[in-house]
């Protein structure tokens, strides 16, 4: 991997470049980590894999191995069939209805926690109970500053966000996106796929600075830190 910006760098190593760790005020700072291919789509056949490359999975490693937590939507972790991790991981299900047989909680390290709202079926929050820490974080729908909050209170400083797009246009509504990191895949998808943040429009457009850009057999790898 070379480093384009701020500096050329080649060979640069992803962990130098993403031991920026972005910073927050009275909760987790908040970096976001997704892949679109050049004309934005998220997924190929509904999931991210196809757009994927040796250069993107060590980043998402190096990524990880900087995060205190991870939060990820249930559609996601579903999709992209989540398994075990030593390494703390929020799943969101406003319906908490998930797989509770699947290794992501019957063979975790280390217990995952599921975010919910009040609403969620009585019996679903208590079979969630088994398996996980339930977290209710709202009535009908979840607000996400109580969730990345409950991760605080776990002492997670450093949350790293890894979608689906719906998460993460809930994020940025709520003004929790610190930093994003953007794979861009040398692939052209078309079809529908969602872009990396889905939802209602938001009240303003936040601008982002630029922190770097690195690129790897034609990936770009893109950082944009909150100019908040």
């Amino acid at each position: 991997m070379r480093q384009l910006l701020p500096d050329l760098i080649d060979p640069v190593d992803p962990v130098v470049v993403y031991g920026d760790l972005p910073e927050a005020r009275g909760r987790p700072a908040v970096r976001l980590n997704m892949i679109a291919s050049v004309d934005g789509a998220t997924t190929v056949g509904g999931l991210s894999g196809g757009l994927g490359g040796a250069a993107d999975k060590r980043v998402f490693s190096v990524l990880r191995s900087l995060a205190d937590a991870v939060l990820v939507a249930a559609g996601t972790a579903r999709a992209e069939a989540y398994g075990p991790a030593a390494l703390l991981i929020a799943v969101v299900s406003r319906s908490c209805a998930l797989d509770w047989q699947a290794p992501f909680f019957t063979a975790a390290t280390v217990r995952p926690i599921v975010v919910t709202v009040a609403d969620a079926p009585v019996d679903n929050r208590a079979r969630a109970a088994e398996v996980a820490d339930v977290v209710i974080a709202g009535e009908a729908s979840v607000d996400m500053r109580r969730a990345v909050d409950a991760l605080g209170e776990r002492d997670a400083r450093a949350v790293l966000a890894e979608g689906g797009p719906s998460l993460n246009g809930q994020l940025a509504a709520a003004g929790l996106l610190d930093e994003l990191c953007l794979s861009v895949s040398p692939a052209l998808v078309g079809g529908d796929s969602k872009r990396i943040l889905s939802g209602p429009a938001l009240e303003a457009a936040p601008r982002c600075e630029l922190r770097s850009v690195c690129e790897e057999d034609g990936y770009l790898f893109l950082r944009y830190r909150s100019s908040r």
